[in-house]
């Protein structure tokens, strides 16, 4: 954490330009995910929803998506709402963590949101998949997420372009 200049670039224009998901989006976000999950997801703030369900929509357009695909995609960011940092805050942290200068107690919550939202799934009994993503996404692959997958996984947390009106229709 955080991944590059670009990425971190192309994220700030996804989180200012993210809209509320749309009744039909939130419909298939709880069609993917248990009970526990659905309420991890949406204890996140709009964008980071926005950006996961853009993730997950990615992976379910692939050819022979799982369910754990899915999900992993859809909960990987879960950890960022411990840090409860807004888009200043995010993009603080991401310049202090870059430079390697210490951190609010906060801002360190935003760079191990990794490791935060891999224990809130744990918790939340999610797959094995969903779990080491979302620990590792930032970092290196793990030995327990094949190549073709981690490369999915890594494709579809790829920002969105952004959109103009902030909205979805």
């Amino acid at each position: 954490m955080p991944g590059s200049l670009g990425h971190l670039a192309a994220r700030f224009f996804d989180y200012l330009t993210a809209g509320e998901l749309s009744a039909a989006e939130e419909r298939l976000v709880r069609d993917w995910l248990s009970s526990k999950e659905i309420d991890l997801f949406f204890a996140q703030s709009k964008r980071d929803r926005a950006h996961g369900f853009h993730a997950a929509m990615f992976v379910a357009e692939a050819d022979h998506p799982s369910p754990e695909l899915v999900q992993a995609a859809l909960l990987h960011d879960v950890g960022k709402r411990h840090s409860d940092l807004g888009v200043v805050g995010r993009v603080v942290a991401s310049l202090l963590i870059k430079a390697g200068l210490p951190l609010t107690e906060r801002m360190a919550r935003y760079r191990d949101h990794g490791l935060l939202g891999a224990r809130d799934l744990e918790h939340s009994g999610s797959s094995r998949l969903a779990i080491d993503f979302a620990r590792h996404h930032h970092g290196q692959r793990p030995g327990t997420i094949d190549l073709e997958t981690w490369d999915l996984l890594q494709r579809a947390d790829i920002p969105a372009k952004p959109r103009l009106g902030g909205g979805r229709e």
